[in-house]
């Protein structure tokens, strides 16, 4: 690999492109079944939007390695990009201020409810990354910016904020199992340097199981909502199940869960669409 394409990998995996990916695509589904609903095309506020939310996922991502770099070297996780010394922090730097600079230009296109939404989101997981990612506290952000997503991405498009009501109540439980799924893939590195995130605090096998319990909640119950709701069509079972075969297979490993959630984040979000749509 050329020096370029190196350092431009570095900084792909900088941003924890997997993800990154997830919630910008989740992001951009959502909008997309907004407007459909409402009867509108894909428009600039969907792609500002997508824009803004993708750019907070650019800051996050390297504010987050930015910050843990002096402790991913002391646990010999030389595949990050700084520990690894693949990228320069100065680097690092500039492309975090280019994801905020990125989401608060888009932001600034779409009112004044957007921009407050997206800066509630990423300033609650800025404090994950400096504060509360080490204390029992770990989980909060997770619900904060997560359970934001939706009211984000409602009011960027320009949908009544009705329409997504109850989706930060159904993001609480799956986030704080992704958050769960996330921290106990590198438990014996965080429980080695002092951590006491809420995975440590739970411990090992307790974590998993909560993890594990909660996503599978939230697909089954969103499903038997559906269901007594006569909106469970055919077409919607497939992803549906394609998202809780990914989430119930991970009950083997953490890090199977994690890749599950991911799956079944984008499963379920398809499911919804095709029986509300």
């Amino acid at each position: 690999m050329t020096g370029s394409a190196a350092a431009a990998w570095a900084a792909v995996r900088l941003v924890h492109p997997a993800p990154t990916a997830a919630v910008i695509l989740l992001s951009a589904a959502l909008g997309a079944i907004l407007l459909a609903q409402a009867g509108r095309a894909l428009d600039a506020s969907w792609a500002w939007t997508v824009a803004a939310v993708a750019g907070s996922q650019i800051f996050v991502g390297a504010t987050n390695d930015l910050v843990d770099r002096a402790r991913d070297e002391a646990a010999g996780r030389l595949t990050k990009p700084l520990a690894g010394g693949d990228l320069s922090p100065g680097a690092a730097v500039w492309i975090a201020s280019g994801g905020l600079g990125l989401q608060l230009a888009a932001s600034l296109q779409l009112g004044t409810g957007a921009l407050l939404f997206g800066l509630v989101a990423v300033i609650s997981a800025l404090v994950y990354n400096l504060w509360l990612s080490r204390t029992p506290w770990s989980v909060v952000p997770y619900l904060v910016s997560f359970g934001v997503l939706p009211l984000w991405v409602a009011t960027g498009v320009g949908v009544p904020l009705e329409r997504v009501a109850v989706a930060p109540l159904l993001v609480a439980p799956f986030a704080a199992a992704a958050h769960l799924a996330n921290v106990l893939r590198d438990f014996e590195a965080d429980a080695t340097l002092g951590s006491r995130n809420l995975a440590q605090v739970l411990g090992r096998r307790r974590a998993h199981r909560l993890a594990w319990g909660l996503a599978m909640a939230v697909g089954l119950g969103v499903g038997v909502a559906l269901a007594v709701g006569g909106s469970a069509t055919p077409v919607a079972l497939g992803p549906g199940v394609i998202g809780l075969a990914a989430v119930a297979q991970g009950i083997r490993g953490p890090e199977r869960l994690w890749i599950g959630m991911l799956v079944a984040a984008v499963a379920w979000t398809a499911a919804w669409a095709l029986a509300t749509g």
